[in-house]
């Protein structure tokens, strides 16, 4: 488990004892949380079906309190802020939300307009607006398609516009809820090096949704797991996947971990445990072919 106290300063998230529930619910959704999220980091937040990432996520960003109603208690700061003191609109400066599905995102006839009106709504100055604009595009790998209209694009492109469109606004923080759902595998493994990108060059911290965990994984400094409103484990992600807790909840353990218990099972021990396919192979060879 993590140091919370030794982190405590480089923090850009800070949770104690959060506890929340839905107008009219019967059970809470969130219950006693404690959670700290370090600058910089690249957190992989999962769990099973219905265990309260999404309502944690809606938190960060100030729609808990403010727009979903509810009974809300603990502490919560994010960017320094307190969430319950602050509105989502000057909560939106500091944290970027990427939904599960572009289209609930892009509605513009255009890509640069999509990408322009957070902006807009801040009343940036136009040439300002414009190099922004053309950063965020560029910084997504989507330059090409400024003029296109997003209806027109691929699922894949569609989540890149999504992204660039809170880059834009350049938050120190990006929440991505499940941004590859509705993506193959190879569109996906797309989006998660556009987020480690991001996460790496411009060291923004990222919070990543996400059950795909053999193509997130091996991006990930931090793991989270959730179950039933709690967080249940909360660490490394070699400690965390190779824990037992983690495959007794049916968390999405990745392949690669999965081969490294087989392996020490049949006497074939790997040097540190794997977190990707990549990873595995490099080990074995050097296992059986040692230089």
């Amino acid at each position: 488990m993590r140091d919370q106290a030794a982190t405590h300063t480089l923090s850009v998230i800070e949770i104690r004892d959060l506890t929340y529930a839905y107008p009219s619910a019967s059970k809470q959704s969130l219950r006693n949380v404690d959670l700290t999220v370090q600058k910089g980091e690249f957190a992989i937040l999962t769990g099973p079906s219905g265990c309260g990432k999404t309502t944690l996520c809606r938190c960060f960003n100030g729609l808990i309190p403010h727009f979903y109603a509810g009974e809300l208690k603990g502490s919560l700061k994010v960017a320094g802020l307190n969430v319950s003191e602050h509105s989502t609109g000057e909560m939106a400066k500091h944290v970027g939300l990427v939904f599960q599905n572009p289209e609930n995102q892009l509605f513009a006839l255009s890509v640069e307009k999509d990408v322009a009106f957070g902006l807009e709504n801040l009343g940036m100055p136009r040439d300002q607006m414009q190099e922004r604009v053309s950063w965020a595009l560029k910084m997504t790998g989507i330059e090409d398609l400024r003029e296109r209209a997003p209806h027109e694009l691929s699922g894949g492109q569609q989540q890149r516009v999504a992204i660039a469109s809170v880059l834009a606004m350049q938050p120190e923080i990006i929440v991505f809820d499940e941004p590859t759902s509705f993506l193959d595998p190879l569109g996906a493994q797309r989006i998660f090096e556009v987020i480690s990108h991001l996460n790496k060059q411009l060291g923004i911290t990222v919070i990543l949704v996400e059950h795909r965990l053999d193509l997130a994984a091996k991006y990930a400094s931090h793991v989270i797991v959730m179950d039933e409103g709690k967080v249940v484990l909360d660490g490394e992600p070699r400690e965390i996947f190779n824990s037992e807790q983690a495959w007794l909840l049916g968390v999405g353990i990745p392949k690669a971990v999965h081969l490294w218990r087989l392996l020490e099972e049949a006497g074939v021990p790997l040097k540190g445990i794997p977190l990707s396919s990549e990873e595995a192979i490099q080990s074995l060879r050097e296992v059986l072919w040692p230089r």
